[in-house]
């Protein structure tokens, strides 16, 4: 059920995101100010140990999401370059292959169209479900035998030779990464870090003596809000292909399309 909550679109998710955290401040707050705050006894000196309390708990949690949002955050950079990567190696085949002689050129050519196509039509749409795509044998044997089977008789054919396999092995290697980059996600224990500790941030700023119940009301969806939009940013780029911010298929479509499309 979790990862179906990613294929919903973010306007959803993060409504629901700040209605949640909005309706247990409210709520929270109202039933700790009628029912709980009365029988304390809470003094004007106890104001600096509340909010230092208060302080240290913000310290915390404010820490741990935010270790998390930069880890999130560098997996998804990390996976958009590895994706560009890819593609322009496959493309950089694709015209290394037009300078060798027939059949190989035909052949080399066909191979990495078809398995451009394939991650297109067939590889993406796996991974945006959070799913790892996988790998098409008997492309990458084709493509590998093509490559391979090539003698070079001269200095240049040498060279390219030499660029080509080292340019399919840069790409074999960035479909492995891909393809585990797919099921990239935050473990269990650190979004229970985050939900927990935002329960436990804001219902620590219920229990200041604050007059204006109006005041307080508006200073704890102040910060309701703040933590909801770094739980939402968190969401948005938890997995690097699902959702709306998403990794598209962009790079490889404009190749195939301006370089390989016959």
């Amino acid at each position: 059920m979790f990862n179906t909550l990613f294929e919903l679109p973010l306007v959803i998710v993060g409504t629901a995101i700040m209605g949640l955290l909005w309706l247990f401040a409210l709520v929270g707050l109202a039933l700790v100010r009628h029912y709980l705050l009365p029988h304390l006894r809470i003094q004007i000196e106890d104001s600096e140990f509340s909010g230092a309390m208060l302080q240290a708990v913000m310290v915390f949690y404010g820490l741990a999401v935010a270790l998390i949002a930069v880890s999130v955050w560098q997996s998804y950079s990390d996976t958009s370059k590895l994706v560009s990567q890819e593609a322009a190696t496959l493309a950089a085949i694709y015209r290394e292959a037009s300078f060798y002689p027939e059949p190989q050129r035909s052949a080399l050519q066909r191979d990495v169209r078809d398995y451009t196509d394939f991650i297109i039509r067939q590889a993406w749409p796996l991974q945006q479900r959070g799913a790892p795509p996988p790998t098409p044998p008997d492309l990458v044997e084709r493509l590998a035998r093509d490559v391979m089977s090539f003698e070079p008789t001269s200095e240049g054919q040498k060279l390219l030779h030499g660029e080509t396999l080292r340019a399919l092995n840069e790409a074999l290697k960035a479909t492995r990464l891909r393809m585990d980059a797919a099921g990239t996600a935050l473990p269990s224990i650190l979004w229970m870090v985050v939900v927990v500790g935002a329960v436990i941030s804001l219902s620590s700023s219920f229990f200041f003596k604050v007059d204006d119940a109006r005041l307080h009301q508006i200073m704890v969806l102040l910060l309701a809000t703040f933590i909801g939009l770094v739980i939402f940013m968190i969401f948005a780029l938890d997995r690097p292909f699902a959702g709306d911010l998403g990794l598209r298929s962009d790079p490889y479509q404009i190749i195939y399309n301006q370089l390989m499309k016959p």
